[in-house]
């Protein structure tokens, strides 16, 4: 399961089941962590997910920005609740991506919002699982 942390929206994509592309996207309205918590915790149960990876901010020289302790501590959170460790993944530019994939398609930027979320964690999770194919950590 890949997870791009918002403020207001939490995008979520969870693979197939042989780890290959994403089969699942949603994305869970709320500024309440203690609810995005809860809504990742059924979603791992209800998809059987064995594997958590979140987009993890940085400023475009690699540095850690301002949000980046915000996200540890959500990260934090998450393994607590669900017991299972979350794998950090550098998110520059997939959100940006997620909106050239949407326009692209012919979405109109107002209709961005709807989908841009989940979007992205597929575009977190598709590079996660290329560099687990390739032998990465």
């Amino acid at each position: 399961m890949a997870i791009d942390y918002g403020d207001a929206r939490t995008g979520v994509a969870i693979s197939d089941a042989t780890g290959m592309l994403a089969g699942f996207t949603t994305v869970i309205h709320s500024r309440r962590a203690e609810q995005v918590l809860a809504e990742l915790a059924r979603l791992i149960g209800e998809h059987g997910v064995d594997e958590l990876v979140m987009g993890f901010p940085r400023n475009m020289d690699g540095t850690e920005g301002l949000r980046a302790e915000l996200y540890r501590a959500f990260a934090a959170k998450l393994e607590e609740k669900t017991g299972m460790p979350v794998h950090l993944w550098d998110e520059r530019r997939t959100t940006i991506e997620a909106h050239q994939i949407l326009h692209a398609g012919g979405k109109k930027m107002k209709s961005h919002k709807k989908t841009v979320d989940a979007v992205a964690a597929t575009l977190i999770l598709e590079g996660y699982l290329t560099r687990k194919r390739r032998g990465g950590k």
